[in-house]
């Protein structure tokens, strides 16, 4: 789960790089995000299946185990980019597609990581909070509070570093990128949350160092 976890946030933060327009969905109106929208949800789905399982202590170590590969993988873009290439047209126009793909990858990955380092742990701390209250019942709600508590927060702090990257300039575009960010991410995990509920259970009868 943590290098599935692991992977979906590095994958994230190069798809976070392009902007993408839907729409219009009725006149002129749009709806404005990146293209790391579809992988995100499920980011925050294993952390709701760690969290859950193995408590905020084992969350708290994924998070950091993630934030550090990310922080490794956005290092690798910049060696990559620095090194020297062929000089033929071929090789530059391969440079110049990397340095547009890739250059902007470090601050997405600095947005990526301060939002996902704040929104996971929020969302572990509220999950886990709930069940040492409320214990084994109440799971739908647990990842309901939890989900909007650290969806919110982890999309207000990435769409406010990472909106300039990709191109959004004036506030009534960010407002649309922040809202319908937040919005798409939080339906996602509430449409999964059959799955997530069954993958939980799932690991939990598995799962010999778990304590109801």
């Amino acid at each position: 789960m943590l290098a599935v976890l692991s992977v979906i946030v590095i994958l994230s933060n190069i798809g976070a790089s392009k902007g993408v327009v839907i729409g219009p969905v009725a006149g002129d109106f749009s709806i404005i995000t990146d293209g790391g929208f579809f992988l995100f949800p499920l980011a925050y789905i294993l952390g709701d299946v760690i969290s859950e399982v193995y408590g905020f202590k084992a969350a708290r170590l994924g998070i950091i185990v993630t934030f550090v590969l990310s922080a490794f993988a956005s290092l690798a873009y910049a060696v990559i980019i620095a090194l020297p290439g062929f000089d033929d047209d071929f090789g530059l126009a391969k440079q110049e597609a990397l340095e547009l793909a890739l250059g902007p990858v470090p601050l997405i990955v600095l947005a990526s990581l301060l939002g996902f380092l704040v929104g996971q742990t929020l969302n572990s701390w509220v999950l886990v909070r709930m069940k040492a209250r409320f214990g084994e019942r109440s799971v739908v709600a647990r990842l309901l509070a939890s989900t909007g508590v650290g969806e919110f927060a982890d999309t207000l702090i990435f769409c406010a570093i990472a909106a300039s990257v990709i191109g959004i300039t004036d506030l009534p575009t960010f407002l649309n990128y922040l809202f319908f960010g937040f919005l798409y991410k939080t339906l996602v995990e509430v449409l999964l949350l059959p799955v997530t509920t069954a993958a939980i259970r799932w690991v939990k009868r598995r799962e010999p160092s778990y304590a109801a």
